[in-house]
């Protein structure tokens, strides 16, 4: 695990992230004189699997952190 703190809004910081990326997708196919409405669905597919990626790893996270906090109630009982 990361030493720095967990960002305040974890879904639009990832959203956020990604979506930078995909412009970065963008700028460079367009700077390289590359086809940019390909790029554009390239862009588009990478932020809606990443951010789904992300989104769910987070959810999934939630839910161990949950269910540990939960396991530690049970077992002081």
């Amino acid at each position: 695990m990361s030493d720095l703190p967990a960002p305040r809004l974890p879904y639009r910081a990832t959203a956020l992230l990604h979506a930078g990326l995909a412009v970065a997708i963008l700028v460079v196919a367009w700077l390289t004189e590359g086809d940019v409405p390909k790029a554009f669905a390239v862009a588009v597919a990478y932020f809606v699997i990443a951010t789904g990626w992300s989104w769910f790893r987070l959810r999934q996270r939630e839910r161990q952190a949950k269910q540990q906090t939960t396991d530690g109630d049970v077992r002081r009982r």
